[in-house]
């Protein structure tokens, strides 16, 4: 009986939250960090035209964007497990210093090789900010209270995707495109000067065991291999091309291997045992299809709304407004209402219940549909990604032991990062395919010899009929990708119901006593011990 009050006081030491005051100023910083990988890419995107017109390289433009995706998908899971062995801040610093020096490296490129380069260097910065943020959330505060910082972050997702096209916008008209990577130098800065000051972790005594360096290049060609099918497939290349057969067959014998190597490494860089654990495996299977459907819808709604609905590419970030602010508030919602309970099985069903409703009324839109109709539909959307965004994250966390938060942190952001890019190429296949077969029935395929997308000025300038023709296509090819976004959400939801409520860390030491939690022991196992 000693032994266990022992234990029970160990675990409610660990999990007292620091002085609310100190963690509100270390989250500020790590949401300022989080900004900087969230903001780039849209920020980026749109100086993409005035990047190409100074320095060439049309047929390379999309490796400017590819290169950074495939640098921060592959080293996501190695920065959590540096965070897990030699500790999570100085790992965390480093990576902002290696965004910082990629940011400035690709304003001081010369042609679109450097660029491409230099994104891959900021790339490999991106995969830990976002783990590192996610990973000292984890041990600065308890899940229980964790659901009082999940506004910030949806918020700081919103006025990424929002500000980030206007940024980009105006930062390139009057300051020029490389000033696109030279803001990240003062943001960088603050992050860093707070993070040194204001973070204070528990010294974490260096391991002895060896990186598990064949684990993680393994691992590394997988994710790799995936990431340029799921990004070539279609457009570069034909999907039963030579290329991507060999991709696909590297793919599945590097991660073939990497399984194998992960079960004898004594440092594995994803250890297989936290997918013993039933709550960790179904929100990495929940975060893929969130990361699945969202990113898609993020890619087509724009589109949906400048060619059908005659909206202005300009303002394109205002276009997810009702999506993001649904997100927001429902995000904050379910927070505080985790935080007060500690209850959250219910959230992830009724999030993948709203999200497949929501993606089955977008899929309902047609040429007659109006701005407020779409409006509302997404909303909905927005609600159960709200639902799912952080609850995700958080039970991920609370399922494994505190010295595998980075690899959990890690490994459910690599999941919703490898659902977006299959989302995005699946849901791109199936769009393109429609507008074209579309337009190809009504006697306009050549617009779309080379792309499935026009703007709203230059279908202006079509022909009554082609434009009528391609607005029908559009619309018929957001139903298709929408339609199977619900599919998808289906799987989700069936998969929220195997959810188990597991109590969250840091319920105070009664809760904590009734659950027979003890140090160092995942929750989830308690559980099923219990």
């Amino acid at each position: 009986m000693a032994g266990i009050a022992k234990d029970q006081k160990e675990a409610t030491a660990v999990d007292e939250p620091p002085q609310p005051r100190s963690v509100r100023v270390v989250i500020l910083a790590l949401m300022i960090a989080m900004l900087l990988a969230m903001l780039d890419n849209m920020i980026v995107g749109t100086a993409m035209p005035t990047i190409v017109g100074e320095l060439g390289g049309l047929e390379h433009l999309s490796w400017v964007v590819t290169a950074y995706t495939l640098a921060t998908a592959a080293s996501t899971p190695i920065w959590g497990k540096l965070g897990d062995m030699y500790g999570r801040k100085g790992t965390f610093l480093t990576s902002i210093v290696i965004f910082l020096i990629g940011s400035v490296l690709s304003g001081m490129a010369q042609d679109m090789g450097q660029l491409i380069g230099f994104r891959a260097i900021q790339g490999l910065g991106a995969g830990g900010l976002m783990v590192g943020v996610m990973a000292i959330i984890g041990d600065l505060v308890p899940p229980r209270e964790r659901g009082k910082y999940q506004g910030m972050m949806a918020a700081v997702m919103a006025v990424a995707m929002i500000g980030g096209p206007l940024a980009g916008g105006t930062i390139t008209d009057h300051l020029g495109w490389r000033w696109s990577f030279y803001i990240n130098l003062p943001l960088g800065a603050v992050a860093l000067a707070m993070v040194t000051a204001v973070l204070h972790l528990p010294k974490k005594e260096r391991t002895k065991a060896r990186i598990d360096y064949l684990g993680a290049a393994l691992l590394t060609v997988g994710i790799t291999s995936i990431v340029l099918v799921t990004t070539w497939g279609g457009t570069e290349y034909a999907w039963d091309s030579a290329v991507i057969m060999e991709l696909i067959a590297i793919g599945v014998a590097a991660l073939t291997g990497f399984f194998f190597v992960e079960t004898k490494a004594a440092e594995p860089i994803m250890p297989l045992h936290i997918f013993r654990s039933r709550n960790f495996t179904l929100m990495s299977v929940i975060g893929f299809l969130a990361g699945f459907v969202m990113f898609g819808a993020v890619l087509f709604l724009p589109l949906f709304q400048q060619s059908v609905q005659g909206a202005s590419a300009t303002n394109s970030g205002l276009l997810l407004l009702p999506m993001l602010l649904s997100m927001l508030v429902v995000s904050m919602f379910a927070g505080r209402v985790t935080t007060s309970t500690g209850k959250y099985r219910l959230f992830p069903i009724i999030g993948a219940a709203l999200m497949t409703a929501g993606l089955f009324l977008l899929s309902t839109m047609d040429t007659e549909t109006s701005r407020l109709t779409s409006g509302l539909y997404m909303a909905v959307l927005g609600a159960g990604m709200g639902f799912l965004m952080q609850i995700t994250m958080l039970v991920a966390q609370n399922s494994v032991e505190l010295k595998d938060m980075g690899v959990a942190s890690s490994g459910a952001t690599l999941f919703r990062t490898l659902g977006s890019s299959f989302g995005v190429a699946i849901m791109g296949a199936l769009f393109t395919g429609r507008v074209q077969d579309e337009m190809a029935a009504r006697g306009g395929a050549g617009i779309t010899q080379r792309s499935a997308q026009l703007d709203a000025a230059s279908l202006a300038k079509l022909p009554d009929p082609v434009r009528e023709a391609y607005e029908f296509a559009v619309a018929s090819g957001t139903h298709a990708a929408f339609l199977l976004g619900a599919a998808v959400a289906v799987i989700g939801f069936v998969a929220a119901f195997f959810v188990k409520e597991v109590p969250l860390r840091g319920a105070g030491p009664k809760q904590a006593e009734a659950d027979g939690q003890s140090a160092g022991q995942p929750l989830d196992k308690v559980a099923e011990a219990v």
